[in-house]
């Protein structure tokens, strides 16, 4: 069974690009432009308490840089966690980077950076009645899927793994279910993902799109391997879009194995 291509939009906004890249991290400047532009992203994230910490000349730099490059900007609370220290961020962020959209981050355990879900449900609603458009950072849980539409999100971000762990999708059962609970909201897996093998397999569940940084910055050659996973991205949705054959336990056969076998060399003698 094909799946008809559809348009992504993220609040009513059309996206060209299935990837949407981090901005930390990267060896210098100039990694971070050539690997946004390798990668097609139109969208990069920015946090703005990293930016905050380089002090204005830094962070004037940074956001021309960025400015310099056409994409959008979803600003992130990183490094939040509280609801209220998530909202105190994404209210500077707004004024800062003049945009509705909002990456929530509320952090509930240090080791995993797994979020906190009571947190992170608080600051949506918060934020979506004061006019933002948030994309939350999310587990993969089902009732949390819920409880943050309720609360005004259209767009959800649940994790692959912990963040700059690398481990790929450690629960692809989950994601799918969850592809499946709520089949109309666009879905962006973010974080943990650390191969470019990784991000198709998200995508061949039905995922919309990508999120990453740490497997793209802290690369040999940045360039290249933002360039390698858009190319992944495009695989994974592709052959999502043209149906992906279902697993059997037993052989079927590719070619038929019923009837006489043929040999062109049939009743030529020696």
């Amino acid at each position: 069974m094909t799946v008809s291509a559809k348009p992504l939009e993220f609040y009513g906004t059309p996206v060209e690009s299935r990837f949407l890249l981090g901005t930390a991290r990267y060896p210098s400047p100039d990694h971070l432009r050539r690997a946004v532009e390798r990668s097609g992203a139109g969208i990069v994230t920015v946090s703005l308490r990293r930016e905050s910490a380089g002090g204005d000349k830094a962070g004037h730099a940074f956001w021309e840089l960025i400015r310099g490059l056409g994409v959008k900007v979803l600003p992130n609370t990183a490094g939040c966690h509280s609801a209220r220290e998530a909202i105190k961020t994404a209210l500077m962020a707004r004024e800062v980077f003049g945009t509705p959209w909002i990456k929530l981050e509320v952090i509930g355990d240090d080791a995993t950076l797994q979020p906190d879900p009571f947190g992170l449900v608080e600051a949506a609603a918060e934020l979506t009645s004061q006019g933002f458009q948030v994309f939350p950072y999310m587990t993969d849980d089902l009732v949390l899927a819920d409880r943050l539409l309720e609360a005004g999100c259209r767009v959800l971000m649940p994790w692959g793994a912990p963040i700059g762990s690398g481990r790929g999708l450690n629960n692809p059962y989950a994601l799918k279910l969850l592809r499946a609970h709520v089949p109309d909201v666009p879905l962006v897996v973010d974080a943990g993902l650390g191969a470019p093998s990784h991000a198709a397999a998200a995508m061949e569940l039905g995922y919309d799109a990508i999120l990453l940084n740490t497997a793209v910055a802290t690369a040999g050659d940045p360039p290249a391997m933002a360039e390698a996973f858009a190319k992944a991205i495009e695989a994974g949705r592709t052959a999502f879009e043209a149906g992906i054959m279902e697993a059997h336990d037993l052989a079927h056969a590719s070619t038929p194995v019923f009837g006489a076998p043929f040999s062109p060399f049939a009743g030529q003698g020696n």
